[in-house]
């Protein structure tokens, strides 16, 4: 039972004091290779054609000037993010993304990679970014300091966009469950919570998969400003 609304995403269940809410993260690691030693199906065609079309998405955000291969990890974190998007609408099962420490696991690392790889091989380049072409001369002090305050907090905003919507979502179906005893007396009630809360269902399917997108394509755009 739970003791307030937000106890469905505390990771409380246990064996040894080994943590089991988290290893809804890791089935993926397990089951996504499958595909490489079966024979094609319908649904390995769809995903094969899923991350083409991705592939030749990231390949045109990273402009002529990205590196050969550099799409292989924004379709990895992409299937990364969708799966564990996609565990947590499941009954019962833990949802990792909605926690900042497993966001922030992931945006953080991967905007320091693109800070320290500009700052170190283009310098010149990064520096150009912290001042907008046709500022005036008298606003470049403080274009400085906004340019580089928003570089900042990027991966915090990466985090907390992704945090946010899965929370959101899984908050109002948890405060329409808490109100199916309250509507088993009245048969149109009842109807009525049912489809709402398969309405919200389809809702949270589609936010698993724009929030995917959304996180990589951000990233990806981070990464083609230090090429």
């Amino acid at each position: 039972m739970m003791t307030n609304l937000f106890s469905s995403f505390d990771p409380i269940s246990s064996i040894f004091n080994f943590s089991l809410n988290w290893m809804s993260t890791l089935i993926g690691m397990f089951l996504i290779p499958l595909m490489f030693w079966t024979l094609p199906n319908r649904l390995t065609i769809l995903w094969l054609n899923l991350l083409n079309i991705l592939h030749d998405q990231f390949k045109t955000l990273l402009l002529p000037n990205g590196k050969v291969g550099s799409t292989i990890i924004f379709v990895s974190t992409f299937s990364f993010i969708l799966f564990n998007n996609f565990m947590g609408l499941f009954p019962y099962i833990f949802t990792s993304s909605s926690h900042l420490s497993f966001t922030l696991s992931l945006a953080l690392p991967l905007w320091l990679s693109f800070m320290l790889y500009g700052w170190l091989t283009k310098t010149n380049h990064m520096f150009i970014h912290l001042v907008p072409q046709g500022t005036p001369p008298i606003l470049m002090p403080f274009m400085v300091c906004i340019e580089s305050i928003s570089n900042i907090i990027r991966p915090g905003t990466l985090a907390v966009r992704l945090t946010a919507n899965m929370i959101a979502g899984h908050l109002l179906l948890t405060l329409l469950g808490n109100t199916g005893p309250l509507t088993m007396n009245s048969l149109i009630l009842f109807q009525i919570l049912i489809i709402s809360q398969l309405l919200l269902l389809i809702l949270e399917i589609a936010v698993s998969i724009i929030q995917s997108y959304v996180f990589v394509v951000l990233a990806t755009l981070y990464s083609s400003e230090v090429n």
